[in-house]
Parts: structure tokens; C-alpha cells; sequence
């Protein structure tokens, strides 16, 4: 222990003295952390639906806010109606922000938006037909279904006008107001999904990150022969626990900095954002805890892997080589926690919580979203530890076999073999 604790405090400080890390977590925090504090500075009431004016917050649409928002320039819409049933009035109430005018004739519809004079033009065919005119048609379009509700009040108002019926009576009966109380009992899924995913993006970057950096680090060793010197004072068992601790110590430290400074900021601009990063950022303690432990785990259970696999090749150009097959394994876990998010409890998503190569980010994204009993947390973190001693045991063993050996890369099913001869 005492050989790895000297392993463990001179890479953790090669990491924490490393001014390329120090900056690029600093860089990260006070980016993420500014960004969260624009709309006390910026007024985005735009995309937040909060404007902040002198530090206090309105809703907009009403009183000033909502006319300044309306004093701004307007985006032109044309309409030329042959059908004789256009409300224009009625128009600019459905298309909010908007400025509409009639055109004379269908070709001086479809030349001004040609010209990009105007928005997007309706030539009105019929009282339940219509033509759109637009020059770029973007992803978020949105034009037709609004025009299409408009269509339908012209009709129903048209329709009733002609029987003699009460138009306000027949829409207060079919929009009756529904008053629903809802009563979430166990999670909501729907809400707590996004922070899910996105938090099993955060622990698979680190593994890939972390993992590749010290595969990288045990190769250069071996390709400068510094490794020849270090095992005649330590332990190669000893330096494959200490380099693989301090790449975790130094990543919780880097993603806690981080995310704290994410985290802490949205929360004391909340009001301001209006809550909408909620999904994102209001993350509750009890997943954040299950995060660090399982997330920690899983680093631990592949950082071992990744130095065994360093180990076995001399050059760094080797490296992702013989990571390869690994990665696969990390990619497809990824994926497959990713997809399986929508059925989280599914029987699929429940026994990837349970093994040691996924459990890592199914457990916890359970415990968020799914119904989970304490006694499934325990054995799946249980399964995870002894898994992670198993694979440390087995690493160290492939570093101590490999780190001497120079030349070609070793296949992994070659070092198995020699290992297997050994005992």
C-alpha cells in the first residue's frame, strides 16, 4: 500500500500541476457558469419567456414587456383570397408577430416571395382549400398547421353564420375547460430523462478520455524505458493501481469542478431561466450520489483494463490498436444504455444494470427514472466492486507480464495464454 500511495500522489500531481488541465477545467467552469448567468445581463426573454429589467424578472406578453415585444419590425405575410373568406383580423391573432396584407393577384403573391419581399404567401382557392407559397421551407415550418387552424375558424364561423347557430356556444362546448390535479407517486420519467442522458454522456466521455490517457501513459514508459527503472522500485501491480486512482481522483475532481460551477449557477439563476434547463440541470442529490459511486466504478473497472492494454504494446501509435476491442465494448454499452432510457423498466435495462461493463450508467439512470428496490442498488454496486479488484488483479497482471516485453504489440488472447502457462 505504501508503494502505490508514492504511484498515487506523484501522477495525481502530474495532473493537478498540468497547466494544460488546470486550465481546461477552469476554462470549462467559468464558461459554464457565465453562460448560465446571461439573462440577468442580456434580455432573452425571447428564448426564455422571463425578461429581466434592473434585476427583477417579468412575464411576457403582458403589460410592457409584451409591447415592447411587439414594437419590433414585424415579418411581412401575403394572403390573396379568391374564396372570400379570409378574416384578416383574425390572422395576425393566430400568427403572432406578424404583418399581413392582401396581394392583388396570385402572380404578384408568388413574385414577392420570389423576391424575399415577403415571408411566405396563402392564395385562398376554396372555403377549405389553399395554396402556400414560401421561397426556403425551414425544418421548423410551422406555417401550414397554423394556417390550417385559421382555415378551419373561417369555416366554422362561415357555417354557423348560415344556420343561425352561436358560434361562442358551440366553442365553450367543445373547449370546456379540464382541471387535472396529477399525482406522481414513484418518478417522472418524461422530466428526468434528459438529465439521464445526459449524464451517461459525461461518465462514457471520461472513460474514453481517462482510459485512452493512461494507456497512452504506460506506452510512452515503455517507449522511453523509464518503466525499466520504475519496476526495479516499485511494483508494476503498484503502478498500475497508482496511475489508474489518481486518473480517477483527478477526474471526479475536473467533472466535480465543473458540474458544481453548472449546477450552483443555474440554480441561483432558476428564476431567471424560468426553469426551463430544468431537465438538464436540476438534478435531484440522490441520482447525483449514485452518478459519483457508479461512475467512479466504472472508470475504475475500465481504467484497469486500459493500462493492461497499454501495457502490451511499446508504441503509442499502438495504443488504440490494441484499445480497440474495448472501445467497441464501451460504444455498444453506450449506445444500448442510451436507447434503452425510453424503457427503463424493461427487462433489458435491468440486467445491463446488473453487469459490471454497463452497470456503471443503467444503475443510476434507474434509480432516476425507473422503480428500483434498495436491495438492487446494493448487490449491483457489490457486483461492480468485486468486479473492479477482479479486473484490477487481472490488469495488474497483464501490466507486470507486458511491461518488459518490447517489439511487436501482444494480442490480448496471446497474453492470456501466457498467463494461463504461468501459474
Amino acid at each position: 500500500m505504501k508503494k502505490i500511495g508514492i504511484v498515487l500522489r506523484y501522477e495525481l500531481k502530474e495532473y493537478l500541476e498540468s497547466k494544460g488541465f488546470v486550465a481546461f477545467t477552469i476554462v470549462l467552469a467559468l464558461v459554464g457558469a457565465a453562460l448560465l448567468f446571461l439573462p440577468r445581463f442580456i434580455d432573452m426573454s425571447d428564448f426564455t419567456g422571463v425578461q429581466v429589467i434592473g434585476g427583477k424578472q417579468q412575464g411576457d406578453g403582458q403589460g410592457e414587456s409584451g409591447e415592447a415585444g411587439q414594437t419590433g419590425e414585424k415579418e411581412l405575410y401575403l394572403y390573396y383570397d379568391q374564396a372570400g373568406v379570409v378574416r384578416e383580423e383574425l390572422l395576425g391573432q393566430i400568427f403572432y408577430g406578424t404583418d399581413w396584407r392582401q396581394a392583388e393577384s396570385r402572380e404578384a403573391l408568388t413574385a414577392a416571395v420570389e423576391a424575399q419581399e415577403a415571408e411566405a404567401g396563402f392564395v385562398v382557392t376554396g372555403p377549405v382549400e389553399y395554396e402556400y407559397y414560401v421561397f426556403n421551407k425551414s425544418m421548423s415550418d410551422s406555417n401550414t398547421a397554423m394556417f390550417d387552424q385559421a382555415m378551419k375558424l373561417f369555416y366554422r364561423m362561415d357555417y354557423c353564420a348560415a344556420n343561425n347557430i352561436d358560434l361562442n356556444e358551440i366553442t365553450a362546448m367543445y373547449d370546456v375547460p379540464i382541471t387535472v390535479s396529477e399525482r406522481i407517486l414513484n418518478k417522472d420519467s418524461g422530466s428526468n430523462y434528459w438529465y439521464c442522458y445526459f449524464l451517461v454522456i459525461i461518465v462514457f466521455m471520461l472513460i474514453i478520455m481517462y482510459g485512452q490517457m493512461i494507456a497512452v501513459a504506460v506506452t510512452n514508459e515503455k517507449s522511453n524505458r523509464a518503466i525499466e527503472v520504475l519496476v526495479t522500485s516499485t511494483t508494476p501491480n503498484s503502478l498500475l493501481f497508482g496511475k489508474v486512482i489518481a486518473g480517477a481522483i483527478s477526474g471526479l475532481v475536473q467533472t466535480g469542478l465543473v458540474m458544481g460551477a453548472v449546477l450552483i449557477s443555474y440554480q441561483v439563476n432558476r428564476e431567471q431561466w424560468g426553469g426551463m434547463l430544468d431537465m438538464f440541470l436540476h438534478i435531484p442529490g440522490d441520482v447525483l450520489l449514485s452518478f459519483a459511486f457508479f461512475g467512479l466504478g466504472g472508470y475504475l473497472f475500465y481504467g484497469f483494463l486500459y493500462g493492461a492494454m497499454g501495457a502490451l504494446v511499446s508504441k503509442t501509435e499502438d495504443v488504440s490498436k490494441s484499445s480497440g476491442g474495448l472501445q467497441v465494448v464501451i460504444m455498444v454499452v453506450y449506445f444500448f444504455s442510451l436507447l434503452q432510457l425510453m424503457n427503463i423498466d424493461g427487462p433489458v435495462i435491468k440486467v445491463l444494470s446488473f453487469l459490471p461493463v454497463s452497470s456503471y450508467s443503467t444503475m443510476f439512470a434507474r434509480i432516476a427514472m425507473g422503480t428500483v428496490a434498495p436491495w438492487e442498488v446494493v448487490v449491483s454496486f457489490l457486483i461492480l466492486a468485486a468486479s473492479i479488484v477482479g479486473t484490477g488483479v487481472l490488469g495488474a497482471r497483464l501490466y507486470r507480464m507486458g511491461t518488459l516485453r518490447y517489439g511487436n504489440p501482444i494480442k490480448l488472447s496471446t497474453a492470456l495464454k501466457d498467463l494461463k502457462k504461468s501459474e
